[in-house]
């Protein structure tokens, strides 16, 4: 039995919270209090902080290292590569009401999923029924509740102190096989919520500091790869305990009664701070930068027969900005939600909103609930980003958020640039591609499955001063690493050929992005792995440039089926380590294969692949900023000699007039370049056409619908769904009251 818990006086009072309140009078009172003054629990002065702030800072200190230290414990218990190599694992402390205290390093996007998840608790009376009491274990995966998907698995241990509930500790991590219908963390190709797997929603999973028998029997029945997920239950329990010793050491030390004020005043503090940031480095103003990504699925016979339909995500983010710090955000004109594993939840959008305010607004280590209450977020219902309907799949949600969040950063740069702070801006970031997933008998010869993360490692988008970071983060977690070739090949029945710098990945600009790698991978020890797919943007950039920067690249899929690998390893002759330029693909030009698929469609259901089959893996390279014209050539150069720009692209993309000497390094004549660029830019004039001559013409298009069917559909979608978007749409184009994309 955990310290400090007396279940004589618990049944004395009518609840567990401070005083002898229920936690749902607790969460409805700071609410109501938060409501009518704008400040968490009604908080105007911080008096802890202005009176002693070397002690406020030495608990906040003890605190965060408790938390920290916890995750850096935690992953030393873990097997899984997801956590140990990739580090998606993080601790959260929270309030007796579910508001984030602090936070660990690590997967930040669920600092405050797991507060829904918590409120959900407090809201459904789970104090009452099936009961909070100290030792307790609840487990969540139920993105409805509060997650982003099922892959993501909360453990929530409640704190007690002599009898009052004082907070709640909260750890979670990623798997690598939810139980789905098919193998892998992220199912894809099913319709709705029933293929996503094992659904644990705030489900009480153990009591006095150990998990229920028949809670790890039902978990580990219901995966594929059951050794690792038990291990990361012991993970997350062990570090939640770490924090809850942390939280109990801080009480002794300093008293109850100064942490209940320390953990109310540091999340007000994080409210003001973000509103003191947002004053100090943006400029007010309205700030517009849609989004698109495409599910390519009417003729893909591999997805579920409802889910065969060619979609577009349509993420028209307007982000606002007040003369007094506030940042409101809206989704208005979001399409319909579809039957596919694309879907997001609100408790998703807020989690995607926190990555982007930490690695933007709040890059320091005092990040909190004070942050969630400092912005709004408008998703309508009925919507991707709020559906209307429960069942829908959300098991993949990050391939809508990826994209819909980079026209957060983008507004931002432009709110930098306004107010002058260059050195900020970001062009984003690039889709998280490629999701690589599979199932079957594996190397060792029993039903597995695997998700390889080595895609947490894209390259970055380009800053206003210097090219993007090369392969080292993704949006969802700033602490990128793409894990040893090694460590997957242990958990994987496929050998790495090859892993290298993709030429081409790097949006062009004045700075260009960081680049992406690609993999080329070979199923190995094995008969066949039914159900492997891959998830990558084919048809759409996943992100767009900013200031006449280019995207990054988009996604092919290219695989060769049987082939004749088995003779190229007998006989020890030249194999494939990369695709590399994809006209002149390396891997057709050394290995035979009865068939070869290369396209662009990117993004497809389970497909089956046999030993010996290759397949090319490729990832993102990270938007421009920037006129490529104004790039300079000696960096253009340097491009050229390490790989990163094919020596077709020189001159047509930067203007750049380069040679290649006897020794094979190319070399850019000065002179010659800045006569090319001179001419292009004389091009660009003679083709240039007034806005208004292109408002019109576009104009012209949108009256006579000359679309794709997808593209009406998701135009249409958005209007049905908002009214307030449909009439702005008809407004700026001057289009007729009754005008409809799609007839109907």
């Amino acid at each position: 039995m955990s310290e400090g818990f007396n279940r004589s006086t618990a049944q004395t009072v009518s609840g567990i919270g401070w005083g002898g309140k229920t936690l749902k009078e607790m969460l409805e009172e700071s609410e109501r209090v938060f409501k009518e003054t704008g400040r968490y629990w009604g908080l105007d002065r911080l008096e802890l902080r202005e009176k002693d702030p070397i002690r406020y800072e030495r608990i906040f200190a003890l605190l965060r290292g408790g938390l920290v230290n916890a995750r850096e414990t935690a992953l030393n218990i873990s097997a899984s590569p997801i956590v140990k190599e990739i580090g998606e694992l993080s601790f959260v402390l929270y309030t007796p009401e579910g508001d984030s205290i602090a936070l660990s390093t690590g997967i930040i996007v669920h600092v405050h999923t797991m507060s829904d998840a918590i409120k959900y608790m407090i809201r459904n009376d789970y104090e009452h029924n099936p009961g909070i009491r100290s030792g307790d274990i609840f487990s969540n995966n139920n993105s409805i509740i509060g997650d982003v998907h099922t892959a993501d698995i909360h453990t929530l241990v409640p704190i007690f102190w002599e009898g009052e509930l004082i907070g709640w500790a909260g750890g979670v991590t990623h798997e690598i096989d939810a139980g789905a219908v098919t193998p892998g963390s992220v199912a894809i190709g099913h319709a709705d919520r029933f293929g996503d797997g094992i659904l644990l929603s705030c489900e009480k999973a153990g009591e006095n500091d150990e998990f229920y028998q028949s809670y790890i029997k039902k978990v580990s029945d219901a995966v594929r790869a059951e050794m690792y997920w038990v291990l990361d239950e012991r993970t997350r329990l062990a570090g939640c305990h770490m924090v809850r010793d942390q939280v109990y050491r801080v009480i002794r030390e300093e008293g109850i009664e100064t942490y209940k004020q320390f953990i109310r005043e540091v999340i007000e503090e994080g409210r003001r701070s973000l509103r003191e940031r947002i004053k100090e480095v943006t400029f007010p103003g309205v700030y517009e930068s849609p989004r698109f990504i495409d599910v390519p699925w009417k003729q893909d016979h591999s997805v579920a027969h409802k889910a065969r339909k060619d979609v577009l995500m349509h993420a028209p983010l307007t982000v606002r900005i007040g003369m007094s710090g506030e940042l409101d955000m809206s989704f208005e004109g979001a399409n319909r939600w579809g039957y596919h594993s694309f879907n997001c939840s609100p408790s998703a959008m807020q989690g995607a909103l926190w990555v982007q305010l930490t690695q933007t607004l709040i890059p320091n280590d005092k990040v909190n609930d004070g942050a969630y209450l400092a912005t709004s977020i408008q998703l309508p219902l009925g919507s991707w980003c709020n559906p209307d309907y429960h069942k829908v799949s959300t098991t993949m949600s990050w391939y809508f958020l990826v994209p819909a969040f980079s026209g957060l950063i983008r507004s931002l740069a432009r709110a930098y640039y306004s107010r002058g702070y260059i050195e900020e801006i970001s062009a984003s970031f690039p889709l998280t591609g490629n999701c690589m997933q599979g199932g079957g008998i594996n190397h060792m010869g029993f039903e597995s499955a695997f998700t390889n993360f080595e895609f947490s490692s894209e390259g970055t988008g380009a800053l206003y001063i210097k090219d993007g970071e090369d392969c080292t983060a993704a949006m969802w977690n700033p602490e990128g690493d793409m894990g040893e070739a090694e460590t997957w090949e242990i958990l994987e029945p496929l050998l790495y050929l090859g892993r290298s710098i993709k030429p081409m990945t790097p949006g062009p600009g004045k700075y260009r992005g960081g680049a992406g790698i690609e993999s080329v991978r070979m199923l190995y020890r094995t008969p066949e792995q039914i159900l492997f797919y891959s998830m990558q943007d084919g048809h759409v950039f996943g992100s767009a440039g900013i200031f006449g920067g280019y995207p990054g690249n988009a996604g092919y899929r290219h695989s060769l089926h049987g082939t004749n690998m088995r003779e190229i390893i007998q006989n020890q002759l030249p194999y494939p380590t990369r695709d590399g330029d994809p006209e002149q693909s390396e891997a057709e030009a050394l290995v035979i294969a009865e068939e070869n698929v290369f396209d662009k469609h990117a993004t497809t259901g389970p497909q089956v692949f046999r030993e010996y089959d290759i397949y090319v893996s490729v990832h993102r390279g990270g938007p421009g900023l920037g006129d490529v014209l104004e790039r300079d050539p000696h960096l253009v150069e340097k491009d050229l000699n390490e790989g990163y720009l094919l020596p077709r692209y020189a001159e047509s993309i930067y203007g750049v007039v380069a040679e290649q000497s006897a020794d094979g390094t190319w070399r850019a004549d000065l002179e010659k370049t800045a006569a090319r660029r001179e001419q292009m830019r004389k091009e660009r004039l003679a083709r240039a056409i007034p806005a208004e001559a292109f408002l019109e013409r576009e104009r012209d298009r949108i009256l006579h619908r000359d679309f794709i069917e997808p593209v009406l559909e998701m135009y249409q979608s958005s209007m049905d769904l908002s009214p307030e978007w449909r009439e702005k749409f008809l407004k700026f184009w001057d289009l007729p009251e009754d005008f409809r994309m799609v007839s109907g």
